[in-house]
């Protein structure tokens, strides 16, 4: 289980916005990004039960052409409290025959309009 961690960046009105553009650009600058999804307590914890996860980070894994290691220097160096893992197209084949708990956030994008419709 994660760290409560309150002095980062955790809210989702912050958090969505920049792992849907500003982190995916840069991403996509070294390799593109298929599909981004979100996974762990926010992708299991309905979402109008969000405010129950104050602090706790975001499990995302993004889909690309071929793994990214350290990618702590765009997410907690930059305060925001993201757990990020970038992986390829093999791998995650392999992973969503055994994982059923993954949310797509992109480029499926009705998750999303649902976290805005049941949470602002």
């Amino acid at each position: 289980m994660s760290n409560v961690q309150l002095e980062m960046i955790w809210q989702h009105d912050n958090v969505l916005p920049y792992i849907l553009n500003e982190l995916k650009q840069t991403v996509a600058r070294i390799t593109p990004v298929h599909t981004i999804y979100l996974y762990g307590s926010r992708a299991k914890t309905p979402i109008q039960n969000w405010d129950q996860l104050a602090g706790k980070d975001w499990d995302i894994i993004m889909v690309c052409d071929f793994p990214i290691i350290n990618t702590h220097i765009w997410t907690t160096a930059k305060n925001y409290h993201i757990d990020l893992s970038i992986i390829s197209k093999q791998k995650a084949a392999e992973m969503l025959k055994y994982r059923k708990d993954l949310v797509e956030l992109f480029p499926n994008s009705d998750f999303i309009q649902s976290i805005y419709k049941n949470i602002t």
